[in-house]
């Protein structure tokens, strides 16, 4: 596919949700010499300030800490670099109780970076990656209100499913997105269970399990599966955030890539049963193998 090329000038990447799997896996990728249009100029950036653990690997050539939900204070910390940003990387997420809710403030969020990138007296801004997932499927899951009455698709999930009838910050991003076509174009990226490092990310399902895992052992509890028995014995997939990292910036330097959205997983597909069997078992913690009645 055709890329876009700048020869006098290389683009400069705003990874919004730095210290996340997928924002750390970004920093990592941008300034890779091999990273394509790279290695890039990158600014990384989180509500908090920089953690200790935070990579050499992933080292930004600015961290900024920032509200993105209030204009003022992002108004503040983005404008001395507005005017050089090419490329926001929007791997950035707040999660309120009701999925109403997190729409109004995700939406806000975005909308006050764009905001202030794009009223630069001399804006470089182009292109605006998003990181979503499988709830543009299933619909708000998380959302106790809504998730009992969710009638999501039937997989395989395609990009050109029509949207549910449900409120879904997703899809508010994504309008938004749209509506600044084509003074900027944008990708959308819809991973899978997300697998990656870092201990601040919200849904960060490899480091619960361990932490799970680690207090059964204090306990001397039994290692129990803690989900449904759904999820227990029908397939799952998962996506590796150093693979979406490379899909973002794909997407976001070829130009057949505009204003699309792509799913990412890693391609193959398990159960929990199977690999809950795999799992290393501690003798005080007990066997792993679990029988229908011990499930959820």
């Amino acid at each position: 596919m055709e890329q876009i090329q700048n020869s006098d000038q290389k683009p400069v990447a705003l990874i919004v949700g730095v210290t996340g799997m997928a924002g750390l896996s970004l920093a990592e990728a941008l300034k890779s010499p091999t990273a394509l249009n790279g290695p890039w100029k990158v600014y990384g950036s989180a509500r908090r300030s920089k953690p200790i653990w935070f990579p050499s690997t992933a080292a930004v050539d600015g961290y900024i800490t920032f509200d993105a939900a209030d204009l003022a204070d992002t108004h503040e910390k983005l404008s001395p670099i507005s005017g050089e940003v090419t490329h926001v990387f929007w791997v950035a997420i707040q999660v309120r109780e009701s999925e109403e809710d997190n729409v109004k403030i995700n939406k806000a969020m975005l909308a006050n970076v764009l905001s202030v990138l794009k009223s630069a007296p001399a804006s470089r801004l182009s292109h605006i990656t998003l990181q979503t997932g499988t709830q543009h499927y299933m619909g708000p899951v998380h959302d106790q209100a809504q998730s009992a009455q969710l009638v999501p698709h039937d997989p395989p999930f395609r990009e050109d499913l029509p949207r549910l009838p449900y409120p879904n910050f997703y899809y508010a991003l994504e309008d938004l997105m749209a509506s600044h076509v084509p003074s900027l174009s944008y990708s959308v990226h819809r991973s899978s269970i997300i697998i990656g490092a870092s201990p601040r990310s919200v849904y960060n399902a490899l480091l619960t399990l361990a932490v799970y895992a680690t207090i059964c052992r204090h306990e001397g509890s039994r290692f129990r599966y803690p989900g449904t028995r759904y999820t227990w014995e029908h397939f799952c997939d998962m996506s590796d955030a150093r693979v979406l990292a490379q899909q973002h910036i794909w997407a976001a330097v070829t130009a057949q890539c505009k204003n699309q959205a792509f799913n990412c997983t890693n391609g193959d597909v398990f159960t929990w049963r199977s690999l809950w069997e795999l799992l290393p078992v501690d003798s005080k913690v007990g066997k792993t193998k679990l029988k229908p009645h011990q499930l959820k």
